[in-house]
Parts: C-alpha cells; structure tokens; sequence
C-alpha cells in the first residue's frame, strides 16, 4: 500500500473519497450492483425472441431416414418408392403385397440441413413484462445496498478520525499528568533527602507515574490501531490525519425528512413493490401463452450445395394454456398475495424502528452534551485542586496521599470526558447514517 499520505496527513474528505473509490468491500457492491444491471437487462431481452442457427450433419441407412432425407432435399423420385419391384409385373395380382427393396433397405446417404429460425413471444399474460420490473426493481435495490454500505464504512472512518483526534487530545493532557507527576517525585525525593517524607511516599508517587505511563502506552496503541483500521478502509497506509474533530456538528433534520432519506425504509418499501410485481408474475399463470416462429434453411446430401434450390421455409403460431397443475398455481398466488402482506408489515415495522431509534439517538446526544460541558468544568477544576494540593505538599502543608487522590481524581475526569465525546461523537454519526447523510 501507498505512504503516500505518512507525513502531510489525510484529510476526512480526501479518506471520504478514498474509501468509495478503493475500498474493496464498496468494490464488490458494485460489482453486485452491475450484476442485477445485467440480470435486468436479460430479463428485456427476452421480449424480442431469439434467432438460432443450426446446421445438421447425419449419415444414416434408416429406411424412414433416408425417405425424408430425399423429401426434404427435394430430391425424391418414383424409384424410391420401390416402383422398380412395381413395373416389373404389374400383372401380378399379388403385386400390392411385394415388399419394395428399393425403399425397404435402400442405401447409406449423407445429409446436411442448414436452417435458421427465429421464434418471438407475443402474449405471455404479462409475465415477461413482470421480469423486467422485478429485475430493474432489484437493481435499484442493489443500488440501496451500495448506498447503505458506503454509509457503513464513512460512519466507520468518521468514527475512527474522531477517535483519534480524541485519542491526541487525551494524550496531551496525560503527558501534563505526567509532567507533574515527575515534578511531584523530584519534589518528594528531594523531601525524603531531607527527612521530611518516608521511602513508601515516594514509591507511591513512582507507582502513580507509573500509572500515567500505562494510561500513555495503551492510548498510543489505540492510536496505532485506529490508523491501521483507518488504512483497512481507505486500501492505503495512513499514519496521519489533517485536521481536529472532537466534536462533531449535530445532526440539524426533522422525523419527516429522516424517514423519507432512510435506507431502510426505501430498501423496505422496494421489497413491497416487488412483491405486487411478484402477484402479477403468479397471476400470468393462469392465462394463455402466444408464440410466432418462422425458419428458413435448406437440405442436401452435399454441405451447402443448391442452397437455394432445396430451400424452405416454415411460419406459424402456438397457443399454450395450462387448465390444470395440480393447484400449484393457485398455491404460489396464494403465497405471492402473503408475502405482499408480510412485505407490507415489514415497511411499516421499519418506518416505526427508525422513528424510535432517531428520538433514542437524539436523547442519548442531548444527555452525552450536557455532561461534556460538567465534565470540562470538572476536569479545569480538578486540575485546579491538583496543582493547589501540589503547591501546599511543596510547604508541606498536605501529606502525599492527598495529592495523589487530587491527580487520581483529576485522572478520573479526564478519561471520563475522553468517553463521554467519544460516545457523543459516535452517536451523532449513527443519526448521520439514519438519515442517509455522508457529511453533515
């Protein structure tokens, strides 16, 4: 994979971008995507009939073969009737009784028959009309699916470039932590020097730097991770990002609109038309069928030889109409007019989910925000408290343990605002993807 954006960073709209044009599972619903296209374009094809070619070629000393070999290549004579054996003695009263040899076992012969026919449905009781609305309605569904999962995979990318821009900033404030608190050990050990702490304050002290250090070691793997997924996405490496996204913009939509852009609801109210065009495939069934056919060709004992002169054609039509199967037609009617109900109850069942799951959404975001603006009041406060409780350690005025529980408590706020954005962040990206937006 390209490095190509290892040192100036990817942008969210350039990864966007990245993502539909080189992501392989968008790849392959495309590829199903053009598949139904072509599905749908067999199915009309098959309104305009078809031509076949075909060209025979037989060696045989059947008599009733050889017969209609001659007949065919207009090539027969009174001879092949066995007149021969006839004029012998017409005389003979028994004449009608002698077997011919002539037509009996008459010799081997070749036969070539070049023939061209072209057959056409004209009335089929609607049911080729049917294919065609049924392929070219899942066609669009097809399109509904890439659609839904584009969404899928910028959701994901916009989730993961949030993460990290989340993951920075709580880097950021963890090494500050982690900066005080090797201020706080420098100060404790010169303290210990100097008899005012014990050995165990200061090993409490390393113990919470090395805390600190942990927190720092696993939000740098988690980092790493989310550039590893971020490259899965965009099928090039990425080991930066342009821009900050800590909190995303609110998704500004009314119900209405969102039930209308939904996926879902369109991919549910598509399965609905296709199930009234199923009906009509199963009610074509019970009429009649219609076919015109016509062929041209000719025979000879000589590949191609007067093709002209032993030519023939043949026109016609056929009537089919099945008047009993058992009720296997009436049954699979019966089961298209079913599977239109439970189609119809699906649609219904999707509009009501979605319309709960945007107000769920949108109340998680509302309580996710709130909380954000107590938690950052709380984390500048507890940062206050820390450095006040450092200070008066410092005059040894506060023991070491009252420090430590300020910066924990601080550690504490910090991590829970990091979760609180991140979980916000999320949610505003799943009523995105609810309303079918890739960017708000």
């Amino acid at each position: 994979m390209s490095s190509c954006f290892a040192h100036e960073g990817l942008s969210l709209e350039n990864a966007i971008a990245k993502v539909k044009a080189n992501n392989q599972e968008i790849a392959i619903a495309k590829f199903d995507e053009h598949i139904k296209t072509l599905e749908h374009q067999a199915a009309v094809g098959q309104n305009y009939g078809s031509v076949d070619l075909s060209q025979v070629a037989v060696r045989s000393n059947d008599a009733l073969n050889i017969f209609g070999y001659k007949l065919q290549s207009r090539q027969a004579t009174f001879a092949d009737f066995g007149f021969a054996d006839f004029v012998k003695n017409p005389s003979d009263p028994n004449v009608l009784k002698i077997m011919p040899n002539d037509l009996n076992n008459p010799a081997d012969r070749n036969h070539f028959q070049t023939k061209i026919e072209y057959t056409l449905p004209l009335y089929t009781g609607g049911k080729l009309e049917q294919y065609g609305k049924i392929t070219k309605a899942l066609q669009e569904m097809s399109t509904l699916d890439l659609e839904a999962l584009t969404l899928e995979k910028i959701y994901e990318l916009k989730k993961s470039f949030f993460a990290i821009s989340l993951l920075d900033n709580h880097l950021y404030n963890l090494h500050i932590i982690a900066t005080n608190t090797e201020k706080l050990a420098a100060t404790t050990e010169a303290m210990m020097q100097e008899g005012y702490v014990k050995k165990v304050d200061l090993l409490e002290v390393q113990s919470k730097q090395a805390d600190v250090e942990r927190l720092i070691h696993q939000a740098e793997a988690n980092r790493t991770l989310l550039y590893y997924f971020i490259s899965y996405l965009v099928g090039e490496s990425v080991t930066a990002i342009q821009g900050k996204y800590e909190e995303a913009e609110t998704l500004l939509s009314s119900d209405e609109r969102v039930l209308n852009d939904n996926l879902a609801i369109k991919k549910a109210a598509q399965g609905v038309e296709i199930s009234k065009m199923n009906i009509a495939l199963q009610e074509s069934t019970f009429l009649p069928q219609v076919g015109a056919f016509a062929n041209y060709g000719s025979s000879d004992e000589k590949l191609m030889n007067d093709f002209s002169k032993n030519d023939a054609y043949t026109v016609g039509l056929q009537v089919k109409w099945n008047v009993f199967n058992g009720g296997t037609d009436k049954n699979s009617l019966e089961k298209a007019r079913v599977e239109h109900l439970k189609a119809s109850q699906q649609l219904q069942l999707a509009k009501n989910s979605i319309a709960l799951s945007f107000k769920q959404i949108q109340t998680h975001i509302q309580s996710h925000e709130y909380e954000i603006q107590s938690l950052k009041k709380e984390v500048e406060l507890a940062h206050l408290i820390y450095e006040n409780y450092a200070g008066r350690y410092a005059e040894k005025m506060s023991s070491i343990n009252e420090v430590l529980m300020k910066q924990s408590e601080e550690l504490t706020k910090v991590l829970r605002l990091k979760e609180v954005q991140n979980a916000r962040n999320e949610k505003i990206f799943e009523l995105q993807k609810l309303a079918s937006k890739e960017i708000q």
